[in-house]
């Protein structure tokens, strides 16, 4: 699903379309799978649900979370994360676990506590 890009960001195509929730969703399998695949480090116990923090062409980075209405392989955003022209296959950055772990928390999402 993504590739090495850049030392800070991978590179995917994804289905991107728009919707009326409040943060921009992947399936849940997808979130878990990305997550493992890419942003743990194989040493203990680690979080496969944290948000991933993703970026559209010219835009801002946003956090990603797991929803299991979203077809596999989609990504939906809100209506203003959306650009004009969707739904469409779009390049996609995933940011790398260090670069997402510091975008999160300039952003103030802490995990929740007792995980």
């Amino acid at each position: 699903m993504f590739e090495q890009f850049s030392s800070g960001y991978y590179l995917g195509r994804l289905y991107v379309e728009p919707h009326d929730g409040d943060h921009a969703v992947i399936h849940g399998d997808d979130l878990v799978r990305v997550n493992e695949h890419l942003y743990a480090s194989g040493a203990g116990v680690e979080r496969t649900d944290a948000p991933l923090v993703m970026k559209l062409e010219s835009g801002g980075h946003f956090p990603v979370l797991g929803d299991d209405s979203v077809p596999t392989g989609t990504l939906a955003v809100p209506a203003p994360l959306a650009p004009g022209d969707l739904p469409d296959r779009r390049e996609v950055l995933l940011a790398k676990a260090d670069r997402a772990a510091e975008l999160l928390r300039y952003a103030g999402w802490t995990p929740p506590q007792g995980r």
